[in-house]
């Protein structure tokens, strides 16, 4: 029977960009989530905004062009480019619109009645006008440029993620002209009325009541300062996204670090693929955007107050009311680190056993205070790491910059490509390099996505290898809101592995076998196919077989087809997917054994684990990668294997068979594509996984 099932048939898939907007509309249901304080609610909206922005700069610019390039590849859900863009355009009014119809009539009126009160300049007050005003005068009115339109004025560039106001004037005569005001985005999208707002008062106590008014209608309401001997008829905000996907040519770079230093520089005149306004927009306005922002009307987004949710981040970053917002938790320690009488006694501690490590419900500080001890270490010679995102402020580079100037040898892998941390990752690239690290930027065409550190420390007559290999970046802010697995080990081949990737990284090396690692593009996906094709075997020869698998997305044809003849083998398979997932479980005949859930909440889930039952022989694998076609064909990824038997009973116990004991965060994936909550059962007790892993 299975022999007749076409796995390649467009009707076993889910669109990829359908999926990721599926996912964005369940970070939007935590903002709608009661059970998160009110503040949280407001983050996830935040959350939202930034996420579409996103999308829209990566996936729908990509689209697009292969629409304009007149590509009519299908993809394997059996859909044109031209068909993507209109479901895009469709699911996205959608979301964008619930989610500003939820904060004006949900959030923000449980905001004001909770003394955060975000006004409308109509709605203030005779005093809030005028300190309002005076704000404006004094602090806005100097940043102001308006710029005309006319003969002798041409459009002016209008910067990506930009708020504008669209103002239409009319001189003595009757004439009526246009110019363009952008709204200063080096000032706060909302402007606290009064001085305590958004933080402690000068005695250090907390205020109760916080008041806003947003910036572009106090502009609005001071325009006539700006065009005097002119009547202003109206003004009309609206913002921009423009394409920011960069494309290198790296073969053709010269100089990779100076090439996207250009690339990024080219980013803020990249083609604008969504335009917001409020539906009052004239059409006489909408037409002059149309035309000179070289955009069609469907790419005009008619919203709801305020353009770019992104912005409320300002509110919960600065409005200092605790009782608004999640309890704060303190990680712990990896017990076999807790008690160090000395940094230095790290490498002790790995040496007696490999060292598990779980964010952020464990600390990152293990991390920075492994490369500390390795910079200060008389015995360390030589220090090699990978970096992808670190962010702004990062102890981890801090710590390689002091062992090179204690004379470490120092090799510093930074992928400039990492999407929007370019600038912080060319930064870095140069203050490690003005101390003398070795730093590369990653092999043509792959990006760089491992994260891994080896220390390489003189122990006796010889020397000894010691690494932390991680699902997650070394960055120690994203640390404690991402989930990441990482350990330490002093594994002799898993180090002979390390010494020949970072070959590899750095030099001319095709290795092609490693004796415990994973790596993509080497062997990380033959090696994960033929995992699962044992399962399938083993499910076949009436073994014990199941797998179960924790990513944040899962779209490679072949794993899926792979998956699916695991479930028709009778393989029960169980996905962990938080985002994108193209697969369609419960399938009769196809993927009956597959279940497919995502947990979204406090936590981003970002570690990527990979079960396999093995006829009760458990192997657990953790990494870097997803099962999509980049980061098994086009990045430089790696697997590894748990091999402490206690770490593969917890990660499996009381970490993956936890998570679909959820009935708060979780919801599953139905065949249609549809996502839905699991609430508990009558008499259930509510189980949220990420609480229980605190210890809630």
């Amino acid at each position: 029977m299975t022999d007749t099932i076409d796995l390649t048939s467009p009707s076993l898939y889910i669109n990829r960009e359908l999926s990721l907007l599926e996912f964005q509309r369940r970070v939007l249901e935590e903002a709608w989530d009661e059970n998160n304080p009110l503040l949280e609610r407001l983050k996830f909206l935040a959350i939202f905004g930034s996420n579409m922005d996103e999308f829209f700069m990566v996936r729908v610019s990509g689209i697009r062009k292969q629409v304009e390039a007149g590509i009519l590849d299908i993809s394997p859900d059996g859909m044109t480019p031209r068909d993507e863009l209109a479901a895009i355009r469709k699911l996205s009014q959608e979301l964008l619109h619930d989610a500003q119809q939820y904060l004006q009539r949900k959030i923000l009126p449980l905001l004001d009645k909770s003394g955060v009160h975000v006004l409308e300049y109509s709605k203030l007050t005779k005093t809030q006008k005028e300190r309002a005003d005076k704000y404006f005068t004094d602090v806005i009115y100097p940043v102001l440029t308006p710029l005309a339109l006319d003969t002798g004025h041409p459009f002016p560039h209008i910067s990506n993620l930009s708020l504008n106001l669209a103002i239409v004037i009319r001189d003595k005569k009757g004439n009526e002209k246009f110019a363009r005001l952008k709204v200063p985005d080096t000032l706060p999208r909302l402007i606290p009325i009064k001085r305590s707002s958004g933080s402690a008062r000068k005695d250090g106590t907390i205020p109760h009541n916080h008041y806003f008014v947003w910036i572009e209608q106090l502009i609005a309401e001071n325009l006539k300062v700006l065009f005097p001997g002119m009547e202003v008829v109206s003004a009309h905000p609206f913002r921009i996204v423009r394409d920011a996907d960069i494309e290198i040519q790296e073969l053709e770079a010269d100089d990779l670090l100076e090439t996207m230093q250009q690339n990024i520089r080219k980013r803020k005149f990249g083609s604008v693929v969504q335009v917001a306004i409020y539906p009052s927009m004239p059409e006489s306005v909408r037409d002059l955007l149309v035309d000179n922002l070289e955009v069609t009307h469907n790419d005009i987004y008619a919203l709801q107050h305020p353009l770019g949710l992104v912005n409320l981040w300002q509110l919960y970053n600065n409005v200092e009311r605790y009782d608004l917002k999640d309890i704060p938790y303190k990680p712990g320690i990896p017990k076999p680190l807790r008690f160090l009488a000395a940094p230095g006694d790290i490498f002790d501690a790995i040496r007696s056993e490999n060292i598990f490590i779980h964010h952020p419900y464990d600390s990152f500080s293990p991390v920075i205070n492994f490369l500390t001890a390795a910079a200060r270490d008389p015995n360390v010679l030589a220090i090699k790491q990978t970096v992808y995102r670190v962010g702004a402020n990062a102890p981890v580079v801090e710590a390689l910059l002091e062992a090179a100037e204690n004379g470490k040898q120092v090799a510093v892998l930074v992928e400039l490509k990492a999407r929007f941390d370019e600038e912080s990752n060319i930064g870095w690239a140069r203050a490690l390099e003005e101390v003398g690290v070795h730093v590369v930027y990653g092999l043509v065409g792959l990006k760089t996505h491992c994260k891994i550190t080896m220390v390489v420390r003189k122990e006796g007559e010889g020397i000894r290898r010691y690494l932390h290999l991680a699902t997650g970046n070394y960055n120690a802010v994203t640390s404690r809101i991402y989930e990441d697995i990482g350990i330490f080990t002093c594994d002799e081949d898993m180090g002979a592995d390390a010494t020949d990737l970072f070959n590899y990284l750095t030099g001319y090396s095709t290795k092609q076998d490693y004796k415990k690692l994973l790596v993509a593009p080497v062997n990380l996906r033959q090696q994960i196919e033929d995992l699962i094709k044992r399962e399938v075997e083993h499910a076949r020869a009436g073994n014990k077989a199941r797998i179960i698998l924790k990513m944040n997305s899962l779209v490679d044809n072949r794993m899926i087809q792979l998956l699916y003849m695991a479930s028709q083998a009778g393989v029960q398979v169980d996905l962990l997917i938080r985002g994108i997932c193209c697969l369609r479980p419960g399938i009769k005949g196809i993927s009956e054994n597959i279940r497919v859930i995502s947990v979204v909440g406090r936590y981003l889930e970002h570690s990527r684990v990979f079960y396999f039952q093995n006829n009760g022989n458990d192997e657990i694998y953790l990494g870097s990668a997803d099962l999509m076609p980049r980061n098994l064909n086009h990045r430089v990824e790696v697997v590894f294997p748990v091999e402490s038997k206690t770490h593969i009973r917890h990660l499996r116990d009381k970490v993956l068979e936890r998570y679909f004991k959820d009935n708060t965060r979780a919801r599953i994936l139905k065949a249609d594509g549809s996502y839905e909550r699991i609430k508990p059962k009558e008499g259930e007790k509510e189980f949220d996984i990420q609480n229980d892993l605190m210890g809630y």
